[in-house]
């Protein structure tokens, strides 16, 4: 567990094992904490980074309006303090929003690119859905219906409908009444509200592995379909049956894609 000084901020990263660094990016609700269950899988044979963004986690809160810029060079900050001159950045839905960011400003700090549930912008309709997020954070009952089921696949949420009510009762009575928390998630939401990279993808080199779910209710199949047209070095899979959450609905194959496109070595075949 450590912490680094960010403009006056302190920032909450992890890391664990040795190898090529594979720096997971946080989704909005996300904390280090979440990627708990990939930690001894992820650093078997890489360097492991986990990193709490400003307003997530252990990591300082924030007390005016931001956007996602701001954690662009939080990134950019822990890689320096890593003395790292590459990275592999895998992220998952708001943290796929900025790897990609960082890929467009500071493409030579990375090696190899994962997103998970990602989007090239905020379209009018996705800042609707973060407008009912926050204008329901003063019930934390409302505040889970809003925010949670749509996240999972219908099969996965009620296959585990158990899991899903221990969740229920963890995050409605000792998260989500929590007011900094819900104070943060509110500027966290608001912080991608002008996120939008469209016009800057087919500047990006970087072999990239774009991870698209067919039940995904928050950034649905098209918006990774328009990455990899507009990603000239991108590879597309689509996961069946699988929601916004895909790395909690399918664990082993989450995985397996990460460890596998990042590993890999490239396989050329002679004709």
């Amino acid at each position: 567990m450590s912490y680094f000084e960010f403009m006056g901020k302190q920032i909450y990263y992890e890391t664990y094992g040795q190898g090529k660094p594979i720096v997971l990016l946080n989704g909005i609700m996300m904390s280090t904490l979440s990627w708990k269950p990939f930690i001894e899988v992820f650093s078997k044979e890489n360097q492991l980074i986990l990193l709490d963004f400003l307003d997530q986690g252990r990591s300082d809160k924030m007390d005016t309006a931001y956007t996602q810029d701001i954690q662009i060079e939080v990134l950019k900050a822990l890689l320096d303090e890593l003395k790292l001159n590459k990275a592999n950045l895998v992220g998952i839905s708001y943290g796929g929003e900025v790897a990609l960011e960082f890929a467009v400003k500071y493409e030579k700090y990375v090696d190899r690119m994962v997103l998970f549930n990602t989007t090239a912008k905020t379209s009018p309709w996705l800042k609707d859905i973060g407008v009912a997020w926050n204008r329901s954070v003063n019930d934390p009952l409302d505040y889970y219906c809003t925010t949670i089921p749509v996240i999972y696949s219908p099969k996965f949420y009620n296959d585990k409908s158990e899991w899903m009510d221990n969740r229920k009762t963890l995050l409605t009575e000792k998260v989500f009444n929590q007011k900094p928390f819900m104070e943060a998630m509110i500027r966290l939401t608001e912080s991608a509200d002008n996120h939008d990279v469209t016009e800057k993808l087919p500047n990006i080199k970087i072999p990239t592995l774009i991870v698209s779910c067919e039940n995904d209710y928050i950034t649905p199949m098209p918006e990774q379909r328009k990455l990899h047209e507009l990603i000239s070095t991108s590879e597309l899979v689509v996961l069946p049956g699988t929601g916004h959450a895909s790395m909690y609905e399918k664990p082993l194959l989450f995985s397996s894609l990460v460890l596998g496109f990042v590993n890999c070595q490239s396989v050329e075949f002679i004709v």
